[in-house]
C-alpha cells in the first residue's frame, strides 16, 4: 500500500509510524559539508536509520566526467542507477542527511527535476531520530532487486549559466543565493582553493540557514515572512549557491509555500566564477 505524501517535508514521527510499509524506501543523503577537508563519508561505524540505503551524491550521483563538482546526472543515467538500488515508480521515498537538513533536500530536488512526485525530506534528518531514540542500525551494504524506476525529465526545474546571464536583466526573475554572507559580500574566503569572490549581479543573499532552526525548518508562517521579504511580486526564482546543494534547501522551502516557478543553478557560484568573462559583483 502506497503512503500518501501531501508536503515536501515529513516529522520523524511520521516515519516511525510508517516504517513497515512494503513501498517505503529511506535514503541517507548524507555528504560532508564543503568546509570539511575530507569529501568522503566514513562507513565504520557510521549509524543510520534503521532499514536506510545510502544514497552517495558524490560518487554514484554525481556527473564524474563534469567540470564542476556535484553535476547533475543525464536522465538516462539516473534512472538506471535507481533502478539498481531497488527504487520503483510506486515507492514512497523518505530522504535525511546526519546534519539535520543540509544535503537531503539536494536529492529530494534531483528526484523532483526528473519528474518523480512521491519524495519527501525527513524534517530535522538524523540528529532529530535519534534524538527521539527510534531504531538505528550500522551501515551495511545491502543487495537490491532491480527496480521499475523511471524518469520524466522536468526541465523547468534546473538552470545552466546561459539562463542564469539572461535573467540577470530579467524583472520576472530573482536570483537567491544561499551562501553564507560573507560568501555573498565577498568578505569571507570561497572554500575551494583559487575561487573568485563575489556574487552574481542584480542577485539576493538569501543564506540557507536562515530558513532553519537547529536543523529543522522553520515554520511554514516563518517561512512566508522569510519569502516574502525577497520576493513580495511572487516572481520566478532561480537559486544558487556552491555547487547547487543548499541551493536546493531553499527550492525546498519554496515548495512547500507552494512558489511553483523556482528552479536551481546546477553549476552555481563554482561555475560561474570559473568561467571567464562573465560579470561579478563583491
Amino acid at each position: 500500500m502506497s503512503l500518501k505524501i501531501t508536503k515536501p517535508i515529513v516529522s520523524v514521527d511520521w516515519l516511525q509510524s510508517n516504517l513497515g510499509n512494503e513501498k517505503l524506501i529511506i535514503l541517507d543523503c548524507t555528504m560532508p559539508k564543503v568546509t570539511v577537508k575530507s569529501n568522503t563519508v566514513i562507513f565504520e561505524d557510521k549509524k543510520q536509520i534503521k532499514g536506510a540505503i545510502f544514497f552517495d551524491i558524490k560518487k554514484t550521483f554525481s556527473d564524474a566526467n563534469a567540470l564542476y563538482p556535484n553535476t547533475i546526472l543525464s536522465p538516462q543515467e539516473f534512472e538506471k542507477r535507481c533502478q539498481n538500488l531497488g527504487i520503483n515508480i510506486d515507492s514512497t521515498i523518505v530522504c535525511y542527511d546526519d546534519l539535520g537538513i543540509y544535503s537531503s533536500p539536494r536529492v529530494w530536488w534531483m528526484f523532483k527535476l526528473m519528474g518523480f512526485k512521491n519524495i519527501v525530506v525527513l524534517d530535522g534528518g538524523f540528529p532529530k531520530w535519534e534524538e527521539n531514540k527510534y531504531p538505528v542500525e550500522k551501515h551495511q551494504k545491502k543487495i537490491f532487486v532491480k527496480g521499475n524506476f523511471r524518469v520524466n525529465y522536468q526541465l523547468q526545474k534546473i538552470k545552466y549559466t546561459k539562463d542564469v546571464f539572461s535573467a540577470i536583466e530579467n524583472d520576472g526573475v530573482f536570483i537567491v543565493d544561499a551562501r553564507s554572507k560573507g560568501r555573498f559580500n565577498s568578505t569571507e574566503p570561497e572554500p575551494r582553493n583559487g575561487l573568485k569572490r563575489g556574487h552574481i549581479p542584480n542577485s539576493i543573499s538569501l543564506p540557507f540557514s536562515e530558513i532553519l532552526d537547529k536543523g529543522m525548518l522553520k515554520t511554514e508562517d516563518d517561512l512566508k515572512v522569510i519569502f516574502s521579504e525577497i520576493n513580495p511580486e511572487n516572481k520566478e526564482l532561480i537559486f544558487t549557491c556552491g555547487t547547487g546543494i543548499t541551493a536546493s534547501v531553499l527550492a525546498l522551502g519554496a515548495e512547500i509555500l507552494g512558489i511553483k516557478k523556482n528552479s536551481v543553478y546546477d553549476g552555481s557560484w563554482t561555475e560561474w566564477a570559473s568561467t571567464e568573462s562573465l560579470p561579478i559583483e563583491k
